[in-house]
């Protein structure tokens, strides 16, 4: 009976337009320098409806003796929202947080074809995207290993003196199994341990400028420390 008697409550939209709920699931927005084409998110789809091409390149040798490396290099990264489901596996599964919920949800089109997102658009809904929401009281933020402290230096060596014995009248031959083995070749271009370290800090420090997730930005300042410390054993390491 109560409600008998009482006003419906209607939105006129799109004259007037109802608040959202925070977390609600709009459209699907990409942060193309945290894209690796690693393909989970397209293989995962339930749908089919995410389109992925690139190519590898290769980057410039950064030593003599050292080998080029090649990396991917995204072409297209396209989402068909006229066969999205809105499922969410997407976004989950991607490993480098290249995927996000925007809550914008007024891109209708009258041709079909047009429902396709190519790689600019998918970028421009990330201005959208709002900041993750924070934690709950007593909850435990993302683990960030801090880099292992640097072993202690070694006490510099005595210098040795040597002395020297007069010539011998003849030479003395020397057995063949006794022969000193050949010494291995001094490293060249590399970096000390702490320039190694003072390498993954500042990769670190970068990456969180960009805003990369943590994880991906603990994980390159690593990779970055890795490369500066073979450069120490040179190209024979």
């Amino acid at each position: 009976m109560r409600h008998m008697v009482s006003h419906a409550v209607t939105v006129q939209y799109p004259d007037e337009i109802s608040p959202l709920p925070p977390r609600s699931r709009g459209v699907i927005a990409l942060k193309e320098e945290n894209c690796t084409m690693c393909m989970l998110c397209a293989r995962e789809c339930p749908d089919w409806c995410i389109y992925i091409e690139g190519h590898k390149e290769r980057r410039e040798s950064r030593g003599e003796g050292k080998r080029a490396k090649a990396y991917n290099v995204l072409d297209r990264f396209a989402i068909d929202y006229a066969l999205c489901m809105y499922c969410g596996i997407c976004v989950e599964v991607c490993p480098y947080d290249a995927l996000f919920w925007s809550p914008e949800f007024e891109y209708a089109e009258g041709d079909i074809t047009k429902l396709t997102h190519e790689m600019d658009r998918l970028q421009g809904w990330m201005t959208t995207v709002l900041p993750p929401s924070p934690l709950d009281e007593g909850a435990m933020g993302p683990e960030l290993k801090a880099p292992p402290p640097l072993p202690p230096a070694a006490p510099p060596s005595a210098p040795v003196t040597a002395a020297i014995a007069p010539a011998p009248e003849a030479p003395v031959p020397v057995p063949e199994a006794a022969a000193p083995a050949p010494s291995a070749p001094a490293p060249t271009g590399g970096v000390s341990a702490e320039e190694a370290a003072a390498v993954r800090v500042r990769v670190y420090q970068e990456e969180m400028a960009k805003g990369s997730d943590p994880r991906v930005a603990e994980g390159r300042a690593k990779a970055a420390e890795l490369r500066a410390r073979k450069g120490t054993l040179g190209p024979s390491g």
